[in-house]
C-alpha cells in the first residue's frame, strides 16, 4: 500500500468516526461524579491518573474522554484484554465508566523527555511518516503536539510511558490488541521494526 493510500485510509476512518459520532448514544460523563467512582482505579493509576511507575499501566490524566470511555467499554466487554483489569469493571455501568473517563480526562497530561539517541528517527516517523514503507505520519491522527483528536476519539500520546507505548504498538503489530477502528494501527505497526517502535515510543513521551 502506498503512503497516499495509507493517508486516505486514515482520513476515511476519521470521516466515518466524525459522521457517525452524533448518532451514537454515548453517555455524557460527569468529572466530579467520576472522582467518587475511581476507587477501583486508584491502586494502579492514582487520583490524577498519572501516578503509576509500572510500564504496563498507562497514564490516564489528560487523555481524551471519548477515547478513555471506549477503552473502558472495550475492556469490560472483552474486546480488549487487559489482565490487570480482569473483573474490575464488572460492577460498573455505562454512566460509571463515562464519569470515570470524564474525571481522568479533566486532569493534566504528565510530560516526559525523549532519549537523545532516539529523537531523530522518532521525530521523522511521528511528523512525516515513512513513504518507503507506506507509513503515514502519526501526527495525522494524534496531533502535531501529541494531544490526540478528541472529536474522533484518537488518543493523546504526549507524556505516555515509553514502555507502555512500545508494548501497545507491538500488541497491535502482533494482532494481540485488535480494538483499533478499521485496523488502522494494525496496518501501520505491521510495517514498523522494533527499532522504529522504540524510537516512536521514546519520542511521544517528550513530544509537546
Amino acid at each position: 500500500m502506498t503512503i497516499h493510500a495509507v493517508v486516505k485510509s486514515i482520513a476515511a476512518a476519521l470521516l466515518v468516526t466524525l459522521v457517525a459520532s452524533p448518532a451514537l448514544a454515548q453517555t455524557e460523563g460527569n468529572a466530579q461524579a467520576g472522582k467518587g467512582k475511581i476507587t477501583v482505579c486508584l491502586a494502579c493509576h492514582g487520583e490524577s491518573g498519572n501516578d503509576s511507575l509500572l510500564p504496563d499501566v498507562p497514564k490516564l490524566g489528560g487523555q481524551g474522554e471519548k477515547y478513555l470511555l471506549k477503552q473502558l467499554q472495550d475492556i469490560k466487554g472483552g474486546v480488549r484484554e487487559v489482565q490487570l483489569m480482569t473483573g474490575m469493571l464488572t460492577n460498573l455501568n455505562d454512566q460509571d465508566l463515562a464519569d470515570i473517563a470524564a474525571w481522568y480526562g479533566s486532569q493534566e497530561i504528565a510530560l516526559g523527555a525523549v532519549e537523545a539517541e532516539k529523537r531523530q528517527l522518532g521525530e521523522i516517523l511521528f511528523r512525516a511518516g515513512n513513504a518507503d514503507i507506506g507509513v503515514a505520519a502519526c501526527s495525522a491522527c494524534h496531533g502535531v503536539d501529541g494531544k490526540g483528536l478528541e472529536a474522533a476519539g484518537y488518543p493523546a500520546l504526549s507524556g505516555q510511558d515509553p514502555g507502555y507505548i512500545e508494548a501497545q504498538l507491538k500488541a497491535f503489530r502482533g494482532g494481540v490488541r485488535v480494538n483499533d477502528d478499521s485496523s488502522v494501527m494494525r496496518d501501520i505497526t505491521a510495517r514498523l521494526s522494533d527499532t522504529e517502535i522504540a524510537a516512536l515510543a521514546s519520542y511521544v513521551f517528550g513530544v509537546r
